[in-house]
């Protein structure tokens, strides 16, 4: 199989590398088994950059391996599309994390207070969307100006 990129779409390609990479090694570093995983499909395609008019995107490490050049790395469209998805996965795991938690403490008080003829509860994935839409509609109004974190808990 034989492909063909313009010297633009080739460069939105090594983009789109770099961000996929960005997200696998991000938190974790170049250590871990996804990371290696992609390694060598990396460094293919940074290879393959001077080839197809993109060197000025591509540095070597001491090392001899190959990274993105801080013409890529820094790039304002990347650097942009980093900062919303951090920012989006943010919001998304803290709407879920704080939506189960308040699930699971509302099912431990109906344990406690079980009461016949009172109207079923709603279903687990029910309730938690429910407290989902409630947490989203407080984030979208006031961002964190409600939020309060507690510390020094008797935790672990």
């Amino acid at each position: 199989m034989k492909l063909t990129f313009t010297q633009k779409e080739f460069q939105q390609l090594l983009e789109l590398t770099h961000l996929g990479m960005w997200v696998v090694t991000g938190y974790q570093g170049d250590e871990t088994a996804a990371a290696k995983r992609y390694f060598d499909l990396d460094q293919k395609m940074l290879e393959l950059a001077e080839s197809m008019g993109c060197a000025d995107l591509v540095e070597q490490r001491p090392d001899g391996t190959l990274q993105p050049s801080p013409k890529l790395a820094e790039e304002e469209r990347v650097r942009e599309i980093q900062g919303d998805f951090s920012n989006d996965a943010f919001w998304h795991e803290l709407v879920a994390r704080i939506s189960d938690r308040d699930y699971s403490t509302e099912q431990a008080k109906r344990a406690l207070a079980d009461t016949p003829g009172v109207e079923p509860p709603p279903t687990p994935e029910e309730r938690v969307k429910q407290l989902e839409e409630i947490y989203w509609a407080e984030f979208e109004k006031n961002d964190l100006d409600n939020v309060i974190v507690l510390r020094g808990g008797n935790r672990g």
